[in-house]
């Protein structure tokens, strides 16, 4: 299991693998959501060597991004509203814990209460908008 809460700062390898592993929850928590192909990007963001830069999630009404950048608080999830796929600012900002990297469903849960977008919530009006 990765360990989220260390930091890849100045650590190359490290990096690479928080961006493969982190890279891939997006994806599952899109299946886990519900989301129609086509109705996300999915960005990787490496950024310099002193951070370890993010992976985001964009849907036309979600905007989800992972990166170490509350290590010292444990939060390193973003997770707010927005509209559209050009909308970079979006609605206020929710951030939960890098670790429920490692818990899709519990992500999932959180995503559809501070958005609204997902399966359980709008999963009709998801396909409707596809």
């Amino acid at each position: 299991m990765f360990d989220w809460n260390r930091s890849c700062a100045y650590d190359e390898q490290r990096k690479r693998r928080f961006h493969t592993t982190a890279r891939s929850r997006p994806k599952k928590l899109a299946t886990e959501l519900a989301l129609p192909q086509g109705s996300f990007d999915l960005r990787s963001n490496k950024a310099g060597i002193a951070v370890s830069g993010e992976i985001t999630l964009h849907h036309h009404r979600a905007y989800i991004q992972v990166g170490q950048f509350g290590l010292s608080s444990g939060h390193g999830i973003l997770i707010r509203t927005c509209k559209g796929r050009k909308d970079y600012t979006g609605g206020a900002n929710h951030f939960v814990a890098l670790g429920m990297l490692d818990n899709i469903p519990a992500l999932a849960a959180a995503v559809r209460a501070i958005t609204g977008v997902g399966r359980d919530s709008s999963h009709s009006s998801e396909r409707r908008a596809a």
